[in-house]
């Protein structure tokens, strides 16, 4: 069953860009602020692993999930939010709290800001220059999650 709002990669996002990335963050470079998140998947308990873009906004770190109700995302919430961020050989143990769709318009207006080049699409047309509104409009398809040590 697909989840109310999912966006499935492309075929050169799935097989190349996001290998590409998740290689180059596993020796430890982190490309605009790629890291791998390690979940556990909520049916089979093994270790999920998935590149993301952590965010650094305002002194907080997010997580943004930019094409919506992913498996990562769906992992984090029946964990409690417990999750692993790597980069290289670092592990970062973390809890993700999710955010209210009323408390993400100045974050996924960073986030935006930061990577509209790469998930641009997935946002169907709203872009870093929008206004609030219409950024507000879109958020509940947009899962983020404050990110803090555990």
């Amino acid at each position: 069953m697909t989840p109310p709002h999912y966006r499935r990669p492309g075929w050169f996002t799935r097989n190349l860009f996001n290998r590409a990335v998740a290689t180059a963050t596993r020796l430890g470079i982190s490309v605009w602020g790629s890291r791998i998140l390690e979940t556990t998947g909520r049916t089979s308990g093994l270790p999920r692993r998935t590149p993301v873009n952590l965010l650094t906004y305002g002194g907080r770190e997010y997580l943004v999930s930019p094409r919506g109700e992913t498996q990562w995302v769906r992992n984090a919430r029946a964990a409690g939010g417990r999750m692993t961020l790597i980069l290289g050989r670092k592990r970062r143990e973390v809890i993700g709290t999710e955010l209210a769709d009323e408390d993400k318009v100045e974050v996924l207006r960073a986030y935006l800001t930061r990577w509209k080049m790469e998930v641009g699409v997935f946002f169907g047309g709203v872009g870093p220059d929008s206004s609030d509104e219409q950024i507000r409009a879109i958020a509940g398809r947009h899962p983020a999650f404050a990110v803090t040590a555990s």
